[in-house]
């Protein structure tokens, strides 16, 4: 699955990660090129786009397989750069031209600190290769410092808080543009922490900064998509919210299940963005929460039996002393969450019906992250951390949105009080796009 090539192909090195990503990449970037055909059709831009499309895919490529710091840094900033190009669809619209602008200030960031920790790795370790940098030891204190900018750069491209404007300001982009976007290049900082995990996995103090990091980005998303009246903005809270579990897999250590977390929620992502169009014609189903403890605790005892599933087929030792063990929190709350609605009603066979879909919704989840991992094997990457406090924190702080999410049902309250009015009217102005990303009038929309 590796290849290290030599002479002037050494500036590439491609490994089973590559690989990976160049498989969802490809698939995904025909996938919205196919409607972008018939969504673009009459454009008098498609050809541009087209062009860009293609530019955009091959930078992207270029830059999963380079190993020279340079080729990596030129080929993460040209990807970028043509991320915009592509926001700035319509030249004369000016919220487009305003979003394109405040992403590509904030990639600017970004390019600062990937080109900064490049910089500094450079005058320490004289090499040039990013697969001779990982093999060498560089002091606790160089790593930390690598380390955190790496993060910042991830935290940049993949819209953590506090870099998560230009994301929720990227919603006047034309949809494959969005598809793109939130399918493709905001999962960068998910690869630029996996291809320097050689270097982060072996500092204790860094791996606790991007697990918080990545917590408190997954909580604040999954709250502001629950906030959102527009589908657009719901995916893009979405986007962040699961960017930020991706993080969190990052800084338990468990680098191919951030990867696997990655893929799926890539195509997720683009399916979504490419049906939003018909969203307003889809059927709600009205969940009736909060659930009753007859609905819940059967539904509980479904999560349980995913999570089991899960750890069955993940192949791997759970331990009750490492971040493994933090992985089957996931499975336990997605597969209770899946068993609430079949539960519903008092058909005698629901139950049945809701035990064996969880066992294989776990089953499914712990196959995929046992597919990544076998692939990435060879590169060694699954370091599982100690336990630590932070982690119970962050569990309990999991668990407790989740219920919250269930059994409070503001809308059944008589009044409200005014600090909670004061705190949503807060959280909700926070989770808008920028002013000037925002067509107020029908008239300053210019085709």
């Amino acid at each position: 699955m590796e290849q290290k090539m030599t002479g002037f192909p050494a500036l590439f090195y491609v490994d089973a990660l590559s690989l990976v990503i160049i498989a969802l990449v490809t698939f995904v970037a025909l996938s919205i090129g196919s409607y972008a055909s018939r969504y673009l059709e009459g454009d008098s831009r498609q050809r541009s786009f087209f062009a860009n499309l293609v530019m955009l895919v091959a930078s992207v490529y270029l830059m999963l397989c380079a190993d020279h710091l340079l080729l990596f840094l030129a080929s993460w900033g040209t990807s970028n750069l043509l991320l915009t190009r592509l926001m700035l669809h319509k030249r004369r619209w000016e919220a487009a031209r305003q979003s394109s602008l405040l992403a590509a200030k904030n990639f600017g960031l970004g390019f600062f600190f990937l080109g900064t920790a490049a910089l500094i790795l450079y005058n320490v370790t004289g090499q040039t290769s990013i697969q001779s940098i990982l093999t060498q030891s560089i002091g606790s204190q160089w790593t930390i410092i690598t380390g955190s900018l790496l993060l910042l750069a991830a935290m940049t491209q993949s819209a953590l808080w506090p870099f998560h404007r230009w994301l929720t300001s990227s919603l006047n982009s034309p949809t494959p543009v969005s598809a793109i976007m939130h399918a493709g290049l905001v999962n960068g900082g998910g690869f630029l922490l996996a291809r320097f995990a050689p270097l982060l996995a072996g500092e204790a103090v860094l791996m606790p900064i991007i697990f918080a990091t990545g917590i408190a980005t997954a909580l604040l998303g999954t709250l502001w998509k629950l906030m959102q009246s527009d589908i657009k903005r719901m995916l893009a809270c979405s986007t962040m919210g699961q960017m930020g579990f991706m993080i969190v897999q990052c800084g338990l250590g468990l680098f191919p299940a951030a990867i696997a977390h990655l893929c799926w929620h890539g195509l997720f992502k683009a399916y979504l963005f490419l049906a939003s169009g018909s969203a307003a014609q889809e059927k709600r189903l009205d969940l009736d929460y909060p659930p009753s403890l007859k609905q819940f605790l059967p539904a509980l005892v479904c999560g349980a039996l995913a999570a089991g599933t899960f750890s069955l087929t993940i192949g791997e030792r759970i331990s009750l002393a490492d971040t493994t063990l933090f992985l089957v929190l996931l499975p336990l709350i997605a597969g209770t969450q899946f068993a609430l609605p079949i539960l519903r009603g008092r058909q005698k066979l629901r139950l049945p019906l809701a035990i064996v879909a969880s066992a294989l919704i776990g089953c499914c989840y712990g196959f995929s992250v046992h597919l990544i991992g076998q692939v990435l094997a060879p590169l060694n990457i699954a370091v599982p951390q100690e336990l630590n406090p932070l982690h119970f924190i962050g569990a309990v702080l999991l668990v407790a949105s989740w219920l919250a999410m269930l059994f409070i049902h503001p809308a059944r309250w008589k009044s409200y009080p005014g600090w909670l009015l004061k705190k949503y009217v807060q959280m909700l102005n926070a989770s808008q796009p920028h002013p000037k990303t925002i067509t107020a009038e029908r008239n300053k929309y210019q085709f």
